[in-house]
């Protein structure tokens, strides 16, 4: 049995944004999509329940009004609500570990450029069993899709090519999870991967994460050949087996010496989904997204999935 999509609606425009963006990819792969609301009782109501609501009926109508939205856009779409009375971050980790995906909303454009992914989203990304994409306020269908050419209307929009997926690969820790994620995406979206692979020179400064810009390009010398041959080599020897198993995947290779967080950056500018990974710490305390999915998460436009592996 196929295991539902789940999505975290908190009644802002980027979880609406998410929901629509999760309910196409449950249609892509033909299992139903769970909504589902946290609320959390209060001493005195959060400031944004009208003053002629409970909590519980504003919890309600906000659950409802979403489910609505993408019943309206999705009508063959297996659609079941939840509504769960706990703190957002441990119900969504929960509703994580009983689906195979987790989809969330994440704020646009802060004042320093980046973009502002709300605590709760940031601690549960850190700390999902499960795949987690976050997905930009404002993000409709057609920014899955390549511009449409003259001569197509909006609603053909669907019929345009997909925009391709961007995979972060680290071959010192390559993972089939990581892997199986990013080609099944672009299978299933009938569109081309393209796999940045980016490598240090030693005693070369590390992208720090505590950075709040968006990471600029550095003019670094030129790796010798002999280091870029060998690094292309090993991407070659951790794809094949992936290019076998989905052979119509157009794959496309990019090495390069640098920080991986601005080659990611830099390639995902038009890419439709950009697919990264996280070492799973198995300690709920001590969980972090890491430098590259942190940078990615605060200065990537596209959708963003960030896989759990060991």
């Amino acid at each position: 049995m196929l295991h539902d999509i789940a999505v975290g609606v908190d009644g802002s425009p980027a979880g609406l944004a998410a929901a629509h963006w999760a309910a196409r990819e449950a249609a892509r792969r033909g299992t139903g999509l769970r909504i589902v609301h946290a609320w959390h009782r209060h001493p005195r109501p959060a400031p944004d329940v009208p003053l002629d609501r409970t909590e519980h009926q504003w919890a309600e109508q906000v659950l409802r009004e979403a489910a609505e939205a993408v019943r309206a856009a999705h009508p063959d779409l297996r659609i079941t609500e939840r509504l769960v009375c706990d703190a957002a971050v441990a119900a969504l980790i929960a509703t994580a570990a009983e689906t195979d995906l987790l989809v969330l909303g994440s704020l646009g454009l802060g004042a320093v450029g980046g973009f502002v992914t709300g605590s709760v989203s940031q601690r549960v990304v850190a700390r999902s069993p499960k795949p987690v994409v976050l997905v930009r306020a404002g993000r409709g269908e057609a920014g899955d899709h390549l511009p449409a050419v003259d001569g197509i209307a909006p609603e053909e929009i669907p019929e345009t090519p997909f925009r391709p997926v961007v995979l972060g690969l680290d071959v010192g820790h390559p993972c089939d999870e990581l892997l199986e994620f990013a080609f099944d995406a672009a299978h299933r979206r009938g569109t081309g991967l393209r796999v940045v692979h980016a490598f240090r020179v030693p005693n070369r400064p590390a992208f720090d994460p505590a950075e709040t810009a968006a990471p600029a390009a550095v003019a670094d010398p030129a790796p010798g050949p002999e280091a870029l041959a060998a690094e292309e080599s090993a991407v070659a020897a951790v794809l094949r087996p992936w290019r076998e198993k989905y052979p119509t995947v157009r794959v496309t290779g990019s090495v390069r010496e640098g920080r991986a967080a601005v080659a990611l950056v830099h390639a995902a500018k038009d890419a439709g989904l950009l697919v990264v990974g996280r070492r799973a710490s198995g300690h709920r305390l001590g969980a972090h997204t890491g430098p590259v999915a942190h940078a990615a998460l605060h200065h990537v436009g596209c959708p963003v999935a960030v896989v759990p592996h060991d």
